[in-house]
């Protein structure tokens, strides 16, 4: 039997009925399996219950999806308030830690939306704001509308650094993206270096300086109808390549 590498996913969390929920949005789980050709597994964000270093034994990469919250602003240096809401605690607590193990591990990590603001977090890097609001800058947020396929339409085009990691994978140097956020990189973590920004320079994507493996973050959501997207089916397949060789050499040993 063939085996196939195990991806991990962190949940969000939300609660309802007094009780508390973990969940990933399908279309995630749906480009790992159907992308990368990997199998999807869901990490709980009950980090003070689960001893990470042991899950991660188990995985061969890992997925920082997007989620509705954002990063608690204390973890980055600045206050919170109410532009900075909604927040998912239990999410920072597991997924903030997670991202410093998998990189000092060398496994593969793609890291998407919030999961991209986080590996800058992590990294020391600091995050603003309600981009819309400032001089400059664009209107990053999807359209209001019914339609998941206006919300995640094209939006704008990304300008990609020449001779980079995304430009490697992708073969291109501009490329249109959709855009789902209204937070940004506001300083760039140290260890990280530039991919590709949008037209008003705000970071649509970065990789991790000296990462023993793939280590790319987008700002941008590749994973909605991925195999529809040439450029989201090679971000997802450069993605699984990487996993199945890590699986590779750490099976056998």
């Amino acid at each position: 039997m063939t085996y196939q590498p195990l991806v991990g996913l962190p949940a969000d969390t939300y609660e309802s009925h007094g009780f508390l929920f973990h969940s990933i949005g399908d279309k995630y789980v749906r480009a790992v399996a159907e992308a990368a050709l990997c199998l999807p597994v869901m990490i709980p964000s009950i980090s003070d219950a689960v001893a990470l270093e042991a899950l991660l034994d188990h995985f061969d990469g890992i997925v920082m999806t997007g989620a509705p919250s954002n990063v608690h602003p204390p973890h980055y240096g600045e206050q919170p308030s109410a532009a900075h809401e909604p927040y998912d605690h239990a999410r920072d607590a597991t997924t903030l830690r997670l991202i410093e193990r998998v990189l000092a591990r060398g496994m593969p990590l793609f890291c998407i939306c919030r999961g991209f603001q986080e590996l800058n977090v992590v990294m020391g890097g600091t995050l603003e704001t309600e981009l819309q609001e400032i001089e400059g800058r664009l209107d990053h947020r999807a359209p209001k509308h019914d339609d998941v396929d206006v919300r995640y339409a094209p939006a704008h085009v990304i300008n990609i650094r020449p001779g980079g990691r995304l430009e490697q994978i992708l073969g291109k140097r501009e490329t249109m993206v959709n855009s789902i956020h209204r937070q940004g990189i506001k300083r760039l973590a140290k260890g990280l270096a530039v991919e590709a920004t949008a037209p008003d320079g705000i970071i649509e994507a970065v990789s991790v300086r000296d990462a023993r493996g793939f280590a790319i973050g987008t700002q941008w959501h590749p994973e909605f109808k991925a195999l529809n997207n040439p450029d989201s089916v090679r971000l997802f397949t450069a993605f699984g390549d990487a996993v199945r060789a890590y699986a590779k050499n750490r099976r056998s040993g």
